[in-house]
């Protein structure tokens, strides 16, 4: 589009909805011709209370994909008839040109799903996400689990009140919770949440899943999961796109590791260590970063800090085993994981802070260690930016917290809470 009377050099010039939006660059004017102007249109958006109909989401990616190869304007495009646009994007779908289904995205409400079914989706990175706080609410359980879960948000309440006098008792019984999570199954249907992602990603889920579903190890774990994930797909709406699938290029879920993968740290990193199901679902937030789980041997639990080396270890040990059946989410896995340099550094901006998860916070903090140590002589650029992230969130560099902790800068590395 040509505006005539506009002068490039003065103005920036755009179209929005119809309108002309000019933003000067100086006081001069001038009167020249055939300026181009930059031009946004919107086009679609999320709407609350709105579910956009399966044949409507086809013909929408099926508009936006001829602009790739267009030989006429995006408003031409868009007024095309329904058949051509649907026609195309399935041509698009049988040839492998999947790309264009991302145009399209759903938010879906996942209600009274079990834990590990979060963790499966957010391992994949595409989407958004807002998920229910084991951290912050209390949690239902099983009858079984429930007894040992409120009889330790009560002992780990009276014990961080003894240690800490000037907390509140209410933030202290949110600290409990932390860490009486842990006794929560992974398998447990407590958890809600809101997941966003685009009508190609949704299809590749569905289609990972009935893979894992028709190709489940033969084990107890595998088999829980397999049930999990037959309900998500009985549950699911009829969003399902026949050919959508990653069938061509081999992929499936990505949490479910397969082998100990080799350790390296150089602008890339890979690193093993144990950790709960519970930190590596806090560590799923770091999208950059790849994660996978193995089983361990035999049965191993986490022991929180504030009850390490007293006399309340034995018993915590005694009653988490007690519910080994159940997968609780601090039972220790093998997890490996893989990024590059910078996203690790990214990764330590939320990690090492006083608000965060303390395992994962200590998890963090011994990977640095690892890190540094490698690169110290054979990467000084690597090593001294990683340096300069090894402090507290608050003390990096452009740290800022718009919500101070408890434990401030000086306490955020030693707490046991």
């Amino acid at each position: 589009m040509l505006i005539s009377t506009i002068d490039k050099d003065i103005f920036i010039v755009y179209l929005m909805e119809d309108k002309i939006l000019c933003r000067p660059k100086n006081n001069n004017l001038k009167d020249l011709k055939g300026v181009m102007v930059m031009r946004v249109v919107p086009r679609a958006s999320s709407n609350v209370g709105y579910f956009l109909k399966k044949d409507d989401a086809i013909e929408f990616c099926g508009k936006c994909g001829k602009v790739c190869y267009e030989r006429t304007t995006i408003d031409d495009i868009f007024a095309e008839k329904i058949e051509k646009s649907r026609d195309r994007a399935f041509k698009c779908i049988a040839s492998g040109h999947h790309s264009i289904l991302d145009h399209a995205f759903y938010s879906l409400s996942l209600e009274g799903i079990p834990k590990i079914l979060a963790m499966i989706l957010n391992n994949e990175k595409y989407y958004a996400t807002s998920e229910k706080s084991a951290r912050y609410t209390k949690m239902a359980a099983s009858d079984e689990e429930k007894e040992l879960y409120l009889k330790w948000i009560e002992i780990y309440t009276d014990l961080i009140l003894k240690e800490n006098p000037e907390f509140n008792p209410g933030f202290a019984e949110k600290l409990a919770q932390e860490n009486a999570r842990y006794l929560i199954s992974v398998f447990t249907p407590a958890t809600d949440m809101v997941y966003t992602t685009s009508l190609r990603q949704w299809n590749y889920i569905m289609y990972w899943a009935q893979k894992y579903i028709d190709n489940a190890p033969n084990d107890e774990f595998s088999y829980r999961v397999k049930n999990v994930l037959e309900d998500f797909l009985y549950a699911m709406p009829d969003i399902k796109v026949d050919g959508l699938n990653t069938e061509a290029k081999g992929r499936a879920f990505s949490l479910f590791g397969k082998r100990i993968r080799r350790e390296y740290f150089t602008e890339g990193y890979s690193v093993n260590y144990t950790s709960t199901f519970s930190a590596l679902a806090q560590a799923h937030r770091h999208k950059p970063i790849k994660y996978e789980f193995t089983f361990m041997d035999k049965p191993e639990f986490y022991v929180p800090p504030i009850i390490k080396g007293t006399e309340l270890e034995e018993e915590w040990l005694k009653d988490i085993s007690s519910l080994a059946k159940f997968y609780p989410q601090g039972m220790l896995i093998n997890v490996n994981e893989r990024g590059g340099y910078e996203d690790f550094i990214q990764k330590c901006t939320e990690r090492f802070c006083g608000c965060a998860q303390l395992e994962i916070m200590q998890r963090t903090i011994n990977t640095m260690e690892r890190y540094l140590d490698a690169v110290k002589f054979s990467e000084q650029d690597i090593y001294n930016d990683l340096r300069a992230y090894y402090k507290p969130k608050c003390q990096q560099p452009h740290g800022k917290c718009a919500t101070p902790c408890v434990h401030g800068p000086k306490n955020a590395f030693t707490r046991n809470i």
